[in-house]
């Protein structure tokens, strides 16, 4: 039985979020509503996850970095069936992005700042450079990197660049290890000693 006693982990019209093994959601981050998220994802200071009217699925071993918004496409007479938002796994989401109603792939770095609009769909593999805005209904094809307003391809993805998806993700949940630790230790134990 999970402990939803913390309020930036809540209920939206009677769904909880579904959280794996393991899971870092920062005491300033906001998870409300039909979220799942898989084994060691971490969630940083001050990003949002709000699945209040579609769902929101985010793959084992991807971090959602600070200030990052991820929502949803609500199903309405504009567009019968929404866009849900799902994410794959081992994708680093960087600083201040915005993924909206959009389909991301495995092993996908999105740059701080870019915004991914809804329906858009990022294959497997693919670079979004700092700052880039996918338009909605667009698709970014595998193995390449795009960047741009609106986004463009740019060229294909070594193979250093391709490794680092892996490498990146296995760094963040390294990283949110020692954060757990920490925030799981006694009050006073972690900080510095009084005199």
């Amino acid at each position: 039985m999970r402990d939803y006693s913390n309020r930036n982990v809540r209920s939206f019209a009677g769904k909880w979020p579904q959280l794996g093994a393991r899971v870092l959601i920062d005491p300033s981050a906001v998870v409300l509503g039909d979220v799942e998220l898989g084994d060691d994802v971490s969630v940083w200071p001050q990003a949002v996850i709000r699945g209040d009217m579609h769902r929101i699925r985010v793959g084992a071993r991807s971090s959602v970095q600070d200030g990052s918004v991820l929502h949803i496409t609500h199903a309405g007479p504009y567009n019968p069936g929404g866009w849900p938002l799902s994410i794959g796994m081992e994708v680093t989401i960087g600083h201040n992005a915005t993924l909206h109603g959009c389909a991301i792939g495995d092993r996908v770095l999105v740059g701080m700042g870019a915004i991914v609009m809804d329906g858009a769909v990022v294959e497997d593999e693919v670079v979004i450079a700092a700052g880039a805005l996918v338009t909605p209904g667009k698709t970014l094809r595998r193995g390449f990197l795009y960047g741009g307003s609106p986004a463009r391809e740019m060229r294909p993805l070594s193979e250093a660049e391709l490794g680092y998806f892996s490498y990146s993700a296995s760094n963040y949940v390294k990283l949110k290890e020692r954060h757990l630790t920490e925030l799981a230790a006694p009050a006073g134990t972690d900080g510095p000693a009084t005199p």
